[in-house]
């Protein structure tokens, strides 16, 4: 019975209620078909699971109908999970013999590029990274020569506190003889060179004395002495990547408020036992002063030949007092990177000579002996690599005149080069070599009357280095591509 007052429920409509109840019946019959179907697979994989899985990979299984919620690790029982996962590793691995295990490093030796250690950490090598700063933390590595610069900001007033200014920083730390060993290599300092502040350079004599740093005022100014303006490593390894010797070669020097910031110098290099060190003209660029490396093939197809002596591979003439030609024959002096040179001499000319051998012994002395067809770009540039190396354009002007005999009387080199590489640290790079031989017109000499005619060299570098241009890249794009099934069971 209903309430008085209220009214009844609406009358069922007729028709439809065959249709739903159709409709519930065959949703209730698809959804009872899916259950056991995800039934069935679930015991087919309860069975393939318990029959290949190791035995003791089967204890830890939770028999279910569904996935299960994976636990959320926190301090009760993140041992309990750590437990259980080392187990079922640790069992898996063992039973399935094919698996393949990578070898174990070998820490019996250096390996290229692997860190130096030392007694307590790594050896460190200051150099600049994301800016021309020095940073301290950056590691020296085995077999990687290297030669940077940065540049020191400190508070002078704090320089005594500041380890990374004394020479006991670098020289204190003790190279272990391979890594992981308990044989230590000590770094022995070679040389101290001292200098002031007008650049005046000091050999300090005893190298166990090491100099403290020192605070000082002169006046209005501040002056700390004994500051680490240079650092060399020179470190000698065998053939078994063993540390057999450290030597450090530095330079002190005193630094004034108005120096503030500063620049330093660090240099690290390897060289094998028993064996001789080849010279290099830079590494990998050129360095001011030294020779240019230059030679010839002697074939198609072969590497550079170069001679022994690096400072006979490109040469001039060398002016004398007496400034006779035929007198400094086979005197010359190398060509060094960034040095302008010039030099010549005077060559009497007779009646005796003709103008054809005249004209080859005056070529002669401008060439030397053996002018070189290639030039390395870099100071380290290695005889086998051809195609890096640059070629000598060698270019003849001359000049006709009636009765005359043609003579050379210069030899004009440029060499272009430019600043390769980062701004921070740029090397030099030569990129063009060019040999101007210059003839000029004498009249015949008659019978008695002697000439003189002056012979040149000159070398020239000049720097072709484009102007370093601001810019920026390019804002990232993201292209993020999600899995066909990232929104899934929702879509």
């Amino acid at each position: 019975m209903k309430p008085p007052g209220l009214p009844g429920p609406p009358p069922a409509p007729g028709p439809p209620r065959s249709r739903t109840l159709l409709l519930c019946v065959s949703v209730t019959c698809l959804q009872h078909c899916v259950m056991s179907t995800a039934v069935v697979i679930l015991i087919a994989a309860r069975w393939i699971s318990v029959s290949f899985l190791p035995a003791q990979s089967q204890l830890s299984y939770k028999p279910a109908l569904s996935f299960i919620n994976p636990e959320v690790p926190d301090e009760s029982n993140f041992d309990k999970l750590m437990k259980t996962s080392d187990r079922f590793s640790s069992n898996a691995e063992s039973d399935v013999s094919l698996t393949a295990k990578p070898d174990a490093p070998n820490t019996a030796k250096y390996e290229y590029g692997v860190h130096l250690q030392t007694s307590h950490s790594f050896l460190r090598f200051p150099s600049p990274l994301t800016s021309s700063l020095c940073t301290d933390n950056n590691p020296a590595a085995f077999l990687v020569n290297q030669a940077v610069k940065c540049t020191r900001r400190i508070n002078l007033e704090q320089c005594k506190e500041i380890e990374t200014l004394s020479l006991a920083y670098y020289s204190s730390p003790k190279i272990l003889r391979v890594p992981g060993s308990g044989t230590k290599v000590p770094i022995t300092v070679q040389s101290i060179t001292i200098q002031s502040l007008n650049k005046t350079l000091t050999l300090q004599e005893d190298t166990d004395v090491l100099r403290p740093l020192v605070l000082v005022e002169a006046g209005h100014d501040k002056i700390c002495t004994n500051v680490i303006l240079e650092v060399k490593y020179s470190l000698m390894y065998t053939d078994a990547g063993e540390i057999v010797k450290a030597d450090v070669f530095v330079l002190l020097g005193a630094v004034s408020s108005a120096m503030v910031p500063f620049q330093q110098k660090f240099e690290i290099y390897f060289i094998q036992q028993n064996t001789k060190p080849v010279p290099l003209s830079g590494n990998p660029g050129y360095v001011v002063g030294l020779p240019l490396a230059a030679g010839f093939q002697p074939q198609k197809g072969s590497g550079i030949m170069q001679t022994t002596n690096r400072y006979g591979q490109l040469t001039l003439l060398r002016s004398t007092a007496e400034q006779d030609c035929l007198a400094i024959a086979g005197i010359r002096t190398p060509v060094l990177f960034g040095y302008n040179m010039q030099s010549g001499c005077k060559l009497r000319l007779t009646k005796a000579i003709t103008c054809r051998l005249v004209a080859q012994k005056v070529e002669s002395l401008l060439k030397g002996q053996g002018f070189p067809d290639y030039v390395a770009p870099f100071g380290n540039s290695q005889a086998q690599d051809v195609l890096d190396w640059v070629p000598v354009h060698f270019i003849t002007q001359t000049s006709h005149m009636k009765d005359s005999c043609q003579l050379p009387v210069a030899l004009a080199i440029e060499v272009k080069w430019t600043k390769y590489g980062s701004l921070l640290n740029p090397q030099a790079k030569i990129v063009n070599v060019t040999a101007n031989l210059i003839s000029s017109s004498f009249p015949e000499t008659n019978s008695g009357n002697k000439g003189t005619i002056l012979i040149s060299t000159a070398v020239t570098f000049v720097d072709v280095s484009a102007p370093a241009e601001a810019g920026f890249r390019a804002r990232p794009t993201i292209n993020a591509r999600l899995p066909f099934n990232f929104f899934f069971p929702f879509v």
